[in-house]
């Protein structure tokens, strides 16, 4: 009962309630192959990669592929965060966003084969119901990275908020801005 309690405190959270332990489970994960430590990763991130998913992908099966694909590369490519580059989300979150655009490639390439979540949306109404908890943390977190953006450059600033916010890609941010991909590619590399 105490060993329990011990360990429910050893989980730190600030006041957006993102645990503090992010980085240390995917340090973890990478060096031990800790299967504990991922689980709380995937425990933490697997809601808001649905999210995405579902927002981005349009249906919960892919939104659902989505989660097994990023939390897949997160388990073999766990050896290439690196916490002085920067925090744990963004990688994670990172790894997200590439896996989408692949799955959004695929989907462009085989449009027929993606009917079954608008002929059966039963997935989706249960997911109307989702917590107003979830999507307040995650307001907070929001309001938290814009004060964090805002301190960047300008240069930079532009980079983040067009491909975070805006979520284009690269090749579409440096066409929109009128500049070579290469710059926008080093003003995001250095963040």
């Amino acid at each position: 009962m105490q060993e329990d309690k011990q360990k429910k405190e050893h989980i730190v959270t600030t006041d957006n309630q993102v645990p503090t332990e992010l980085s240390h489970w995917l340090e973890c994960v990478a060096i031990k192959r800790d299967q504990k430590a991922f689980t709380e990763l995937f425990k933490f991130f697997a809601p808001k990669i649905k999210r995405f998913g579902i927002n981005k992908l349009n249906n919960e099966a892919s939104a659902n592929e989505l989660i097994q694909e990023t939390m897949t590369s997160v388990w073999r490519k766990a050896h290439l965060f690196d916490s002085s580059k920067g925090a744990a989300t963004t990688w994670v979150y990172t790894v997200m966003r590439n896996a989408c655009f692949d799955m959004l490639r695929k989907i462009k390439a085989k449009p027929e084969q993606n009917l079954s979540d608008d002929l059966w949306p039963l997935d989706s109404i249960a997911d109307e119901h989702s917590s107003e908890e979830d999507n307040f943390k995650d307001h907070l977190l929001s309001k938290q990275m814009i004060k964090y953006v805002d301190t960047l450059p300008p240069a930079q600033q532009t980079v983040v908020k067009g491909v975070y916010y805006q979520e284009l890609s690269q090749d579409q941010l440096a066409k929109q801005l009128g500049v070579p991909l290469g710059t926008i590619k080093s003003h995001y590399v250095w963040l």
